[in-house]
């Protein structure tokens, strides 16, 4: 089994007063494409979405665990979107970063949204993956909120392989129960006040009334069997957002990134490669202005 840690350049940041384990991919390899900044799911790790990496090897990439996840430590005081969009900035800005594209699943989805309308000169194009625009929202399952808010996903793989489907759904395609047990094997489980802190930063935050602002090309990608976050979320958030486009990925689940890895890739890649808009060239003049 590969190890797409393996390449990664992981170092602890001093950011505006927290100390963030960051994980970097090729940003010293000459590439035509602007760097991925991705944001997690909630309580979760690097590791988690590290494959990601090694399926868009043409680009680089800029991940940090959150704090009180993965080997952050603790956060001290309780923080919110804007200032983890500043202080995911201010990590591009030590890499010598201008333009990314964002990347966000989940409750990372969310903190995507924030990042790209707080910064939309950093934004190139803007990926959601399986995401929310956040308290404004169409609930999912109770019965997949109340095993998520189990702490025993993180650290009994017995737990998690019993309810996996009922958490994530979309396990019936080839190759995905080996996804699930990869998967399960790269979680670490956050602090309890990690985790609460993720809770309270997105407490009350919805991206709704500003999302038709939102200037960058979005993709939005849904998973048909998602138990957490309802397909109809995406057309919410596509409705409101002027220039995007969405996926949905047949009989995938929550973490169709993982379980569906081929399908999405290709159509992240596709998205991520169009050719450059109008919209997009007209910002790209602006701001050399």
């Amino acid at each position: 089994m590969s190890n797409p840690m393996k390449d990664a350049v992981v170092t602890m940041e001093e950011v505006g007063g927290r100390t963030l384990r960051t994980a970097t991919w090729r940003l010293d390899k000459p590439t035509d494409h602007p760097p991925i900044l991705f944001f997690n799911g909630i309580g979760a790790n690097i590791e988690a979405v590290a494959p990601l990496t090694e399926a868009l090897p043409d680009r680089g990439f800029v991940m940090f665990d959150m704090p009180g996840t993965g080997e952050s430590p603790d956060p001290l005081i309780p923080y919110n979107p804007f200032t983890m969009s500043w202080t995911a900035a201010e990590l591009l800005a030590r890499h010598g970063l201008g333009e990314v594209d964002v990347m966000g699943v989940s409750w990372g989805g969310a903190m995507a949204q924030h990042f790209a309308l707080q910064h939309a000169n950093r934004t190139r194009r803007l990926t959601l993956i399986a995401t929310t625009p956040g308290m404004a929202m169409v609930p999912g399952n109770p019965a997949a909120f109340t095993k998520m808010a189990n702490p025993r996903r993180y650290i009994d793989p017995e737990f998690m392989n019993e309810h996996f489907a009922t958490l994530y759904g979309g396990v019936d395609k080839d190759g995905a129960e080996h996804q699930k047990d990869s998967h399960i094997g790269r979680l670490k489980p956050p602090s309890p006040r990690g985790y609460m802190y993720q809770l309270l930063c997105m407490l009350g935050w919805t991206s709704l009334p500003a999302l038709p602002f939102l200037k960058s090309e979005t993709l939005i990608m849904m998973g048909e069997d998602d138990q957490i976050v309802r397909p109809i979320n995406g057309q919410i958030l596509k409705a409101m957002i002027p220039n995007s486009r969405i996926e949905m990925i047949k009989g995938g689940g929550h973490l169709f990134l993982l379980t569906h890895a081929d399908e999405s890739v290709a159509l992240i890649r596709k998205f991520l490669d169009a050719p450059e808009t109008a919209t997009e060239t007209g910002r790209d003049r602006a701001a050399a202005a």
